[in-house]
């Protein structure tokens, strides 16, 4: 209002207020960081030692091969991802006393958006897949890899479907839930581009390598900016489907060279439409601008924020850990 102003920098009431809200988004990442690796490791304990009991001639490993081979992995990987994103989106929500229903109150979304936010997310998703293959090289290059999971991975025709099923629906709507649908909301009570920046750096930080970082970064980025737009987590979610989909679809062909020439050659010219989408998207619609007064309670007072520090410092070390242990 025209009588107020705000204040370049805030005071300590308001530090305090702001940084409330940065510690609820940060411990909210941690507890759903550990509550996942947890609930998977006791599910694949539990799971094992129910397989040894129904087979008691059957060695550990044979065991351990089977799991990795049946169903039963994959299984646990869209369960527990299915559960802690949910729950503890909700418990995020909850804490910072945000309504969980204000996930979907879309604002001027149509079809029309739909089809161009897609167009320029597959352009984004190749354009930074070159990049992360890139890392990727020069991390081979010192004898490291950052592959975290096996390509022999869930071989059985269920345990395919699973897979299936988990990337192209389950996993990108529940990181849209936690990563947009909370974590965005939870960091943008000042600020809204340091919601969208931060919420992606988390989103990168999840995937537990590098390049993956590198690539859901980019991506988290448009990501927020199209649900910031339309106050939505549908049009991310929208978006994350088809690109989860159309990796699945080139993975599946990758030994089809006939094949892969048509999806190489159909994505190139979604790229070019995608180029021209993104331009007319960023014309239309940029991303928030911070003023000189938000920026003060941005990373100024996240960097005294001890839930925001943690979860970076937790997630980048195990990051680094996966690095080191895959050293070939």
């Amino acid at each position: 209002m025209p009588e107020f102003s705000v204040p370049f920098e805030p005071a300590n009431v308001e530090k305090s207020a702001i940084r409330r809200f940065y510690n609820i988004g940060g411990f909210t990442v941690l507890m759903q960081f550990f509550a996942s690796s947890l609930l998977a490791l006791a599910l694949m304990v539990v799971i094992k030692w129910l397989l040894m009991k129904l087979n008691p001639g059957s060695p550990s490993s044979a065991v351990s091969h089977y799991m990795r081979k049946s169903s039963i992995l994959a299984a646990i990987n869209l369960f527990t991802y299915m559960f802690t994103n949910i729950g503890f989106a909700i418990i995020g929500l909850k804490w910072a006393k945000i309504k969980p229903s204000s996930m979907i109150k879309t604002r001027d979304y149509h079809f029309a958006d739909a089809v161009q936010h897609c167009f320029a997310g597959i352009f984004i998703w190749y354009s930074a897949a070159i990049i992360s293959q890139g890392i990727e090289n020069i991390f081979s290059k010192y004898g490291f890899t950052t592959e975290v999971m096996d390509m022999d991975y869930g071989e059985t025709g269920i345990g395919f479907a699973v897979m299936v099923l988990y990337s192209c629906i389950i996993a990108p709507v529940t990181e849209e839930i936690f990563f947009r649908g909370a974590l965005m909301k939870i960091f943008s009570k000042s600020n809204q581009r340091f919601g969208i920046f931060m919420s992606a750096m988390f989103f990168g930080l999840a995937h537990g390598n590098l390049p993956q970082f590198m690539l859901a970064f980019l991506i988290g980025i448009f990501f927020g900016h199209i649900d910031m737009k339309h106050n939505s987590i549908i049009p991310s979610i929208v978006v994350h489907i088809l690109i989860n989909s159309l990796v699945t679809i080139i993975t599946e062909f990758k030994g089809n060279t006939i094949a892969m020439g048509f999806l190489e050659l159909a994505v190139i010219i979604c790229c070019i439409i995608g180029v021209i989408m993104l331009v007319i998207f960023r014309s239309e619609c940029r991303l928030p601008v911070s003023t000189p007064e938000q920026s003060r309670r941005g990373i100024a007072v996240a960097k005294t924020s001890v839930g925001i520090i943690l979860a970076v410092l937790v997630q980048a070390a195990y990051t680094l850990l996966i690095i080191y242990q895959t050293k070939t």
